[in-house]
């Protein structure tokens, strides 16, 4: 078993780029405002793509709110790309996760079942709702694909902690 870090709510999010599969550099730490951070297990995960295909559908209502959106995963750029177009994401999508800034964030990792499934390491799902000062207000942390919060209810409870200046909690 190895060594990871759980990643403690209000601590500020790591400095860690990726690469887009539009060509930028998704930058979570040095985007300003709200952002969510969704991490996706990569292209051979039916329901990341399903999860995803919501958070697009949610887009429009998170930008609404001043949350900007991006997703990433440990693919390599040729899948992450193809999934990307397939799927018509317009939000940014990063790629090439390393199982190192996997573990800084304190993600389970999974090696996979077959060759058939994927070729390399790759994360569980996640999400980090980051303050605009750079804080994590929120952070989930599954090891299973079937564990992820429902976009929607996170949506509207990002709109109560905005609204109330809702501190972040479990930080101890």
């Amino acid at each position: 078993m190895a060594d990871t870090t759980q990643f403690i709510a209000g601590a500020a999010f790591p400095s860690m780029t990726w690469a887009q599969t539009d060509g930028g550099r998704l930058d979570p730490a040095g985007m300003r405002g709200w952002r969510l951070l969704v991490v996706y297990r990569g292209a051979h995960c039916p329901l990341c793509e399903s999860y995803l295909g919501t958070l697009e559908g949610l887009l429009g209502e998170f930008r609404a709110a001043g949350i900007a959106v991006a997703a990433v995963s440990g693919d390599p750029k040729e899948k992450a790309e193809a999934k990307a177009a397939e799927q018509g994401w317009s939000f940014p999508v990063g790629y090439g996760m390393t199982v190192e800034e996997m573990r800084q964030l304190g993600l389970y990792v999974s090696t996979p079942r077959s060759p058939e499934e994927t070729d390399r390491p790759f994360p569980e799902p996640a999400i980090f709702a980051i303050r605009p000062d750079g804080t994590v207000q929120i952070v989930d942390v599954s090891n299973a694909p079937f564990a992820r919060p429902d976009l929607a209810a996170l949506l509207k409870g990002l709109r109560f902690i905005q609204a109330k200046d809702y501190p972040v909690r479990g930080t101890a």
